[in-house]
């Protein structure tokens, strides 16, 4: 649904626009609307400015490397750039590290949050009458504050109950609770999105497409948790930045919309489809490996891992009609064509800052 060319142009706060999901945002804001784009990233071990050198030098883009926890220059920015729209998107992601080292991801997606929704109310409460009734806060979360889904039949819907089991989920649960009382309270105009596990170009390799993609490239082992046997949803990250757009700009103040890929895998199934796309792409003959999914070794599970996430779409769908384009198959084909083809992006942040551990452990699932 093309709701975006309807609309004249405006600005837009996006916070983590460095980061995987944000930076697909802002590309498809640059490439395809008019909107003035003011990215906010403290550029933390998975934000990287080259996932945006193809945007960087329009004149919609800006870039301001600020930590969303530093109050006085969060309220500098609203009063400098006038905004009418914010996606927060800023967080600590991965439950790994959310495990041994919950305080980052406390700070972050608990205070940080906390500091957006304060600065955006105050600066939302002065704004003259026509320009208070276009403001919107979209709060960008996850479908982990679910919890694990014990039937193989049920989805999480908007109204399903919190049950976060990780540090990380638990901390996003705590920024969408935030994000709904300054709505209820405040009245300050939020939305909340949540959506499940993200996957296509520029993902850091600590998840777990990316980093079985990248270590059979180089022909290193390939780690699944448990038997491999936990279910994802899984959405094609342009998919979701497209879905995104459409809910700030058409979703309802008040409303929270579930974002789902259509595409249930177990992690084993993706593991082998990634094995079976690189069989045909680049074919491996060396250390009497024939095939890729011979790098496949089976770890210790780590704790408290959900088995099965799944989401209920139907209300982006019916209501702002939106669907995700890529089906599984094209869009994981497409993910490890990128891969194959950007080996300079990911082989430096394998070589420097991250060498593919979990905080010591071999192993890195997302």
């Amino acid at each position: 649904m093309n709701i975006i060319n309807s609309v004249r142009k405006k600005s837009i706060i996006i916070t983590g626009g460095a980061g995987f999901i944000g930076s697909a945002v802002i590309r498809h804001l640059i490439r395809d609307t008019s909107y003035n784009v003011i990215n906010i990233d403290k550029l933390t071990y998975a934000g990287n400015l080259e996932s945006l050198k193809d945007v960087s030098n329009s004149p919609q883009y800006t870039f301001e490397q600020i930590d969303i926890c530093n109050q006085s220059e969060i309220i500098r920015i609203f009063k400098q750039y006038e905004p009418d729209f914010v996606m927060h998107l800023a967080a600590e992601s991965h439950v790994d590290r959310s495990i041994d080292a919950p305080a980052k991801f406390i700070h972050t997606n608990i205070i940080g949050t906390y500091t957006m929704l304060e600065a955006a109310c105050q600066y939302w409460i002065k704004l003259n009458k026509e320009k208070k009734k276009i403001f919107r806060f979209l709060h960008i979360s996850t479908d982990e504050v679910y919890g694990d889904l014990k039937s193989s039949e049920s989805l999480f819907t908007e109204r399903t109950a919190y049950a976060p089991s990780s540090p990380y989920s638990a901390s996003k649960a705590s920024s969408d609770h935030l994000a709904r009382a300054w709505n209820r309270t405040y009245k300050l105009p939020v939305i909340i999105t949540n959506c499940s596990n993200n996957y296509g170009p520029y993902q850091f390799p600590d998840k777990l497409i990316p980093l079985v993609i990248t270590n059979a490239i180089i022909g290193k082992s390939l780690p699944i948790y448990g038997e491999g046997k936990q279910i994802r949803d899984w959405l094609f990250v342009e998919d979701h930045a497209e879905a995104l757009v459409n809910v700030l700009i058409a979703g309802k103040n008040g409303e929270t919309y579930n974002i789902g890929g259509y595409n249930e895998k177990t992690n084993l199934e993706v593991v082998k489809s990634i094995c079976s796309i690189l069989d045909c792409l680049i074919p491996r003959h060396l250390d009497k490996i024939n095939k890729y999914e011979d790098l496949i070794i089976y770890v210790t599970d780590r704790p408290g891992h959900d088995q099965r996430y799944a989401i209920d779409s139907s209300k982006i769908e019916n209501q702002l009609r939106w669907r995700p384009v890529e089906t599984f198959d094209t869009g994981i084909q497409k993910t490890v064509e990128w891969y194959l083809n950007n080996e300079t992006w990911w082989t430096r942040i394998k070589d420097g800052s991250y060498q593919g551990q979990r905080l010591g452990l071999e192993n890195g699932n997302g």
